[in-house]
């Protein structure tokens, strides 16, 4: 969900209000997906006009080494070096599909703004991402959903080959060890290099070819992809 969309949201709902400073937040994050992992995640909470990533730019540096190898420590840098907070990794590892990971808890200090990311694996550059959503000023539970996005800095070949290091086409790795081998690759028509809604797996049924190395009926999914509850104490 963008944030435009989460914002009307919680207007409709009559519980939007200005961001406060000074609070803790409680948050809980659950992977929606049926067979994709996320990598490390990164909370942070930060001012206005920081941002982790913005739909419709080019992705920077660091988001791309976010988005092709799972590695945040460059965005937990940069919001640091911006006088934001940050909670890195707080699943301590891989989060799975259908997991959540509760109770995470951020003192967002005189913070008005918070922001999520983390890689999809098996991806080339997909990443789930909430880009700078104003931290209600009313006590409460806020509820949404998150969607995965294309970094638009790799061709989406569903390739496995270790790849993740920038200017290295190809997935890292199947981290449930599903995945295939031998795919041909595939033919990415997509002119888009800027940050956009990722177009999804298409994945095949052939383990040991066809066109992708990824599996269809696992490795598939719609947005969003992540449901996020953030209770505002």
């Amino acid at each position: 969900m963008t944030l435009k969309r989460i914002t009307t949201a919680l207007v409709l709902s009559g519980i939007i209000s200005q961001p406060i400073m000074a609070q803790e937040l409680t948050i809980s994050i659950t992977n929606l997906t049926h067979g994709n992992d996320f990598t490390p995640i990164l909370i942070a909470a930060h001012d206005a006009d920081t941002h982790l990533f913005e739909v419709g730019t080019m992705a920077s540096t660091a988001l791309q080494k976010m988005a092709e190898g799972g590695d945040i420590n460059d965005l937990d840098n940069m919001i640091i070096a911006n006088d934001g907070i940050t909670l890195v990794n707080p699943a301590e590892g891989l989060l799975a599909p259908g997991v959540n990971i509760q109770h995470i808890i951020l003192d967002a200090k005189n913070q008005s703004h918070l922001s999520i990311t983390a890689m999809m694996l098996p991806t080339n550059d997909a990443f789930i991402g909430l880009d700078a959503w104003p931290i209600p000023s009313t006590a409460g539970t806020y509820s949404f959903t998150l969607n995965a996005y294309d970094a638009g800095t790799e061709a989406n070949d569903e390739l496995i080959n270790g790849g993740g290091t920038l200017g290295t086409p190809g997935l890292p790795a199947a981290p449930q060890g599903d995945g295939g081998s031998n795919g041909t690759g595939l033919t990415d028509m997509s002119s888009n290099s800027n940050i956009h809604i990722h177009p999804g797996i298409l994945g095949d049924m052939d383990p040991n070819g066809g066109i992708s190395d990824l599996d269809s009926r696992v490795h598939r999914w719609l947005n969003p992809v992540a449901q996020v509850t953030v209770v505002v104490k």
